[in-house]
C-alpha cells in the first residue's frame, strides 16, 4: 500500500524528472541557435548578450515573486558558481567551437559529467550507484559515437581542444559550487544571482557587444535573445530545481541526452540528415541516460504467516 510519504515523494521524482527533460531540450536547441548567432557575434559578445537577457528576465521574475536576496551564506557558492559556469564555460564553449570541428568538441565537452561525477563523489559525497556508472559509461559510448561520426567537418587546433576541455572542467565545478547553495537558496535566486555575476563577469567584452549588435542581421540578435530567455532563464533554473532534488552525478548523467537531441534537432531544423553512427550514438545516450536514472526495484515485503 503507497503511503503518503511514498505518494509525495514520487510525485516529487516525476517533477525533477520533468524539470531536467525542460533542460536538456533547451540546452540542445542551444547549440542550433549558438550556430547562427555565431556567425556575427565574437564568443565573449554572445555570451554577454546571452546573460544580459537572462539576468533581465530572471530579475523580473524575482522582482514579481519578491524573491528578495538569497542567504548570506551562499553568496561565495553563487559567486563561484556565476563565473565558472555562466561566464567561463559560455565564453570557452563559444570560442573553442571556433577552432575545432563539432566531433572533437562533442567528445571532448562531454567529459564534463564524467568530471562533475568524480568531483561531487569527492566533494560533496554523492553515491556511485552501479547503474550510474554502467548509464554514464553507455552515454558516453554514445558520445563518441556522435564525436567521430561528425569529425572531419572543419579544423581541429590545440587551443580548440583546450578551450572545451576548460568548458568542461568549468562546468563541473560549477555544478558543484552551485549544489550546497539550493539548500540555503531558492533555485530562482540561485539562478538569477549565478547569472548576474555571469553577466558582470563577462562585462569586459560590452564593447564588442555594442560595435557587433549594429551590423548583426536581426536573425542573429533573435538567436541570442532566444538563448537568454530560454537556454539560459528558464533552462539553468529548471536544472536548479531539478538539481536539489537528486544529487549532482544523476543530473550530470542527465545531460548526456543533449547530444542526441541535437542530432535530432539539426535533422528537423537545419535539413542536416544524420548518418547511421551519428543514429547510433544518439541512441546510447538516450538508453545510458536512462539506466543511470533508473532506480533498483524494492524487494516486495514478505507477507506474515496468517494465524490460525
Amino acid at each position: 500500500m503507497t503511503t503518503p510519504a511514498h505518494a509525495t515523494a514520487r510525485r516529487t521524482d516525476k517533477l525533477a524528472a520533468g524539470a531536467a527533460t525542460v533542460t536538456v531540450v533547451l540546452w540542445a536547441s542551444a547549440f542550433v541557435s549558438i550556430r547562427s548567432a555565431g556567425a556575427a557575434y565574437s564568443p565573449g559578445a554572445l555570451a554577454l548578450g546571452r546573460l544580459l537577457a537572462g539576468a533581465l528576465i530572471l530579475g523580473a521574475i524575482c522582482l514579481v515573486r519578491r524573491e528578495g536576496w538569497p542567504p548570506r551564506s551562499t553568496w561565495r557558492g553563487i559567486a563561484i558558481s556565476g563565473v565558472l559556469w555562466f561566464g567561463v564555460y559560455m565564453v570557452a564553449l563559444n570560442w573553442g567551437e571556433q577552432h575545432v570541428d563539432a566531433g572533437t568538441a562533442a567528445l571532448v565537452v562531454n567529459i564534463g559529467p564524467i568530471i562533475l561525477a568524480l568531483l561531487s563523489s569527492r566533494l560533496l559525497g554523492d553515491a556511485m550507484p552501479p547503474r550510474l556508472l554502467a548509464g554514464m559509461a553507455v552515454s558516453f559510448a554514445g558520445a563518441v559515437a556522435v564525436g567521430l561520426s561528425m569529425s572531419g567537418e572543419g579544423g581541429s587546433s590545440v587551443l580548440g581542444v583546450v578551450l572545451c576541455l576548460l568548458a568542461a572542467v568549468t562546468y563541473a565545478a560549477g555544478v558543484v559550487a552551485q549544489k550546497p547553495v539550493l539548500g540555503r537558496a531558492s533555485p530562482l535566486q540561485a539562478t538569477t544571482f549565478g547569472c548576474l555575476v555571469g553577466a558582470v563577469a563577462c562585462l569586459p567584452f560590452a564593447g564588442q557587444l555594442v560595435h557587433e549588435a549594429a551590423d548583426a542581421p536581426v536573425s542573429a540578435t533573435l538567436n541570442m535573445l532566444y538563448l537568454g530567455m530560454f537556454p539560459t532563464a528558464l533552462a539553468f533554473t529548471t536544472w536548479a530545481y531539478a538539481l536539489a532534488r537528486t544529487t549532482a552525478s544523476r543530473m550530470g548523467a542527465t545531460t548526456y541526452a543533449v547530444p542526441a537531441l541535437v542530432v535530432l534537432m539539426s535533422w528537423l531544423f537545419l535539413g542536416e540528415v544524420p548518418g547511421l553512427m551519428t543514429l547510433a550514438g544518439g541512441v546510447l545516450c538516450l538508453a545510458g541516460v536512462a539506466v543511470s536514472r533508473s532506480r533498483p526495484r524494492a524487494a516486495a515485503p514478505e507477507r506474515e504467516p496468517e494465524r490460525a
